[in-house]
């Protein structure tokens, strides 16, 4: 039984860092080249370090929504159908 939570932890990580990885690595990247930028030019607004990530951020769950959804509805797919299979055990 313990063995079975272990491994839905295990999967609930791996489901999370799979659509959130993504997510943070291109928010990342912007940021740095925002940050750059802002070093380079001595620009020091907050809205021209936050509003690009927004963007990115919105582009990134426009583009890749349909995927991420698919990974976590297979996650709980999973999950439930071994909960079930996990309550009728003696």
């Amino acid at each position: 039984m313990l063995d079975h939570f272990l491994s839905l932890n295990q999967a609930a990580f791996v489901a999370a860092g799979t659509v959130l990885f993504p997510i943070l690595a291109a928010v990342l990247i912007v940021g740095l080249i925002v940050g750059i930028f802002q070093a380079t030019t001595q620009i020091q607004e907050m809205t021209l370090s936050f509003l690009p990530k927004l963007v990115i951020l919105g582009i990134m769950v426009y583009l890749a929504g349909p995927w991420f959804l698919r990974i976590l509805t297979d996650f709980m797919q999973q999950d439930l159908s071994s909960f079930w299979h996990l309550t009728y055990l003696p």
